[in-house]
């Protein structure tokens, strides 16, 4: 039979084991795909966090198929899922190895990968092979910091050549490190049929409210400044700068749940703010034609956190020099920007996330080739700053004005003719 690909990382402490959040980190890929889909986990036991994740992402048309992480463990792995009841074991088939498995459109590693660079190397190659067209593998490695050796240093590589996304699980023990890779490219219209991604870098606090992880680090720094302040003047209430300070800047880095329209037609804003400009121009760095671009002006009490304000892939992502001038004022078009170039089936899509006379750090989380759908997150810019929607002028309309206010992922701001 065919052991696992996955390699275990055996010690004074045993395997390394995938918590609840680092399961539903791997199966992101799986729970955001709307439409019936095939998946396959490799490496899990009736007790596995990752194969519970899974199926709880499963929709009634979807498969999943589980190859044991043990070679003679597949008749307890049967006995689990049948015990699940009916709905799983419909959903759910268990082979013995993963030559009994057929190509899927999700592939999951159910363990973390170790060992060396040639040993994951094979381990991935050993899973690709089961991939279909345009679809992702998503695994996970320990987070170690400093250099990087082994499976942490091969999966990074293997990020920057296939990578479509990779997230640090910090709530984990210990931290792991999620990568997803996808070997043959998707189509920009398969974004359409995505939910958006759950991400780690946002923590959630209430159903409804979560914060970014800048702001939990923030917050962080702030309360150990605090502490160091008491420890080195404890007769001094210099402590209470910084102490009082981290709430603040927590609330700052906040990333509220959001009700993302349903209309394929629909264009969000990218962010919470005030719309400063509505106008149709020239820019040739996106290609001939007109640009409708509308621009919002974001303050530092509004939500800074960036979405997607359409679905589709990103195929160009770069960033100009420039200024810092008040986001407010026309000038600010030539500040320092980051652009996304998004492709979707309606033609090509740019956000500007610009930064302000205080922002001076842009945030980006979608690398190349990465699937975005409407309203995801894909990165934030800190304090004051503004973003600009560039969409073709041919292909949309404005259905808001200079002075609206508009709240990212959910406010309409143009829809597709």
């Amino acid at each position: 039979m065919t052991q696992s690909p996955a390699v275990r990382i055996t010690g004074r402490s045993g395997p390394i084991r995938i918590g609840e959040r680092a399961a539903r980190t791997l199966v992101t890929e799986l729970a955001r795909i709307n439409d019936p889909k095939t998946a396959l986990l490799v490496g899990a036991g009736p007790e596995s966090a990752v194969l519970a994740a899974a199926i709880e992402a499963l929709l009634p048309g979807d498969r999943l198929t589980v190859v044991p992480v043990e070679p003679l463990g597949a008749a307890a792995l049967r006995a689990h899922v049948t015990a699940q009841g009916r709905w799983v074991a419909d959903r759910v088939s268990v082979v013995d190895s993963l030559a009994e498995a057929e190509p899927a459109g999700v592939v999951i590693a159910g363990e973390v990968f170790a060992g060396s660079a040639e040993e994951t190397r094979g381990g991935i190659e050993g899973l690709a092979k089961y991939l279909s067209d345009g679809a992702v593998l998503s695994v996970a490695t320990a987070a170690t910091p400093g250099r990087t050796t082994g499976a942490a240093a091969e999966l990074a590589r293997q990020d920057a050549l296939y990578g479509v996304g990779a997230d640090l699980v910090l709530r984990n023990s210990p931290p792991v490190r999620v990568y997803r890779l996808r070997f043959t490219p998707a189509s920009p219209a398969s974004a359409d049929r995505l939910a958006p991604a759950h991400r780690p870098s946002s923590v959630p606090l209430t159903r409804g409210m979560h914060i970014d992880s800048n702001g939990v680090a923030a917050a962080g720094i702030a309360l150990g400044l605090a502490a160091l302040a008491r420890v080195a003047r404890p007769s001094s209430k210099l402590w209470l700068l910084p102490a009082l300070a981290a709430g603040p800047v927590a609330a700052f880095f906040r990333d509220p749940e959001r009700d993302v329209p349903e209309d394929p037609s629909a264009v969000v804003a990218s962010a919470d703010g005030k719309v400063l400009s509505v106008q149709r121009l020239h820019d040739e760095r996106f290609g001939d034609g007109e640009w409708l671009r509308v621009a919002v002006f974001l303050s530092v009490l509004d939500v800074h956190v960036n979405r997607s304000p359409v679905a589709g892939k990103v195929v160009d992502y770069f960033v100009a020099d420039g200024g810092f001038v008040n986001a407010m004022k026309p000038d600010a078009e030539h500040n320092v920007a980051a652009y996304t170039v998004l492709d979707t089936a309606r033609g090509t899509v740019v956000v500007a996330q610009r930064t302000g006379l205080i922002a001076r750090r842009i945030v980006q989380r979608a690398p190349i080739g990465a699937l975005l759908a409407r309203g995801e997150r894909f990165g934030l810019i800190r304090f004051g700053s503004r973003t600009d929607v560039y969409l073709p002028a041919e292909a949309a309309d404005p259905l808001v004005g200079p002075g609206d206010k508009v709240v990212g992922g959910s406010t309409v701001i143009a829809r597709w003719r």
